[in-house]
C-alpha cells in the first residue's frame, strides 16, 4: 500500500529516471561510505540504462509530476488495484493505493512469461529501499529530490533532461578515491 499521490510520483521519478537514482545513490555514498550504494550506482551508470530506460516526466509546481487518473482507473477497472481517497469537504487530503491479489498474480505472470520485466521489480526493491531513508514520506523526497541541482532548475511544464553524464563522471572520482 501507498499512503499518498506524493509518494508515488516520487518513487515513479527515480524509476524512470536511472541516472537521478544512481546520482542520489552516490549521495548516499558519500554519507555512508558504504560500497554497495557505489556498486549499484555503477552498475546503472556503467550501462545503457540511463538512456534506455529512461521514460520522461514533466515538473510541476511541486516537482516531477504525471496524472494518475486513466493508468489508475484502466488498474482497478481490471480489478489489479484498488484506490481509495480522504476527503474534506473542499478536497481530496490523501490517495491510498491498494495492489489486489490478483494484481500480484498478474504481475507475478507477467514476469514469468516476459522475464526482461523483472527489471522493474528489482529497480523498484532499490527504489523503496533509498527511499526509506527518508522516512518514505513524499513530502521528504520531494524536498530530497530538490536538492539536486538538475531537478531543481529544471521549468515549470519542462521534461526532467538527463544527467547520466554528470553523474558518470562523479562516479569516476568517486571510485578513483576509493581505489587510492
Amino acid at each position: 500500500m501507498l499512503n499518498t499521490q506524493t509518494l508515488l510520483q516520487k518513487l515513479d521519478f527515480w524509476l524512470r529516471y536511472p541516472d537521478y537514482l544512481a546520482d542520489e545513490l552516490l549521495n548516499e555514498f558519500e554519507r555512508s561510505r558504504e560500497p554497495v550504494l557505489l556498486e549499484f550506482a555503477g552498475r546503472i551508470l556503467e550501462s545503457e540504462e540511463p538512456e534506455l530506460r529512461a521514460i520522461p516526466m514533466l515538473r510541476y509546481k511541486f516537482g516531477a509530476y504525471e496524472p494518475l487518473d486513466m493508468a489508475m482507473s484502466i488498474l482497478a477497472t481490471s480489478g489489479l488495484v484498488v484506490v481509495r481517497s480522504t476527503r474534506t469537504e473542499t478536497r481530496v487530503r490523501e490517495h491510498h493505493y491498494y495492489l489486489t491479489q490478483r494484481g500480484r498474480d498478474t504481475a507475478r505472470s507477467a514476469v514469468t512469461d516476459f522475464p526482461q520485466l523483472g527489471w522493474y521489480g528489482q529497480r523498484t526493491k532499490l527504489v523503496v529501499a533509498l527511499a526509506q531513508g527518508t522516512g518514505m514520506s513524499g513530502t521528504a523526497l520531494r524536498r530530497r529530490q530538490y536538492l539536486q541541482r538538475d531537478y531543481a532548475g529544471t521549468g515549470i511544464g519542462e521534461e526532467f533532461a538527463s544527467i547520466a553524464d554528470r553523474a558518470r563522471l562523479r562516479l569516476d572520482v568517486l571510485k578513483s578515491a576509493v581505489e587510492v
